[in-house]
């Protein structure tokens, strides 16, 4: 049985520290892959963007980007997951 009070956390499925892929989609638009990879500097300063990688879509309506970081802790990757899921230019971080 699972609680939902705060403090009671499951237990990571990750071995930290970790290199951990972002999977970021996104309208192709001017400046997406620039204005994500500062967010991800921003929770990860070691991230190297020239390893970023982008996918357009068949139609070219989307762009997707993978980022490798260095995870170090749980909260790291839920700060930078809710940072980019409220991101104006991100339609999903997965």
């Amino acid at each position: 049985m699972s609680s939902d009070k705060p403090g009671d956390e499951q237990p990571s499925l990750i071995d930290y520290p970790s290199d951990f892929p972002l999977k970021i989609l996104g309208h192709t638009q001017p400046g997406f892959a620039q204005a994500i990879a500062a967010v991800v500097k921003k929770h990860a300063p070691d991230f190297d963007e020239a390893t970023l990688t982008m996918r357009s879509s068949k139609q070219g309506k989307y762009l997707s980007l993978t980022c490798v970081i260095r995870a170090t802790s749980r909260q790291q990757l839920d700060a930078l997951y809710q940072e980019l899921s409220d991101h104006p230019m991100v339609v999903m971080a997965l």
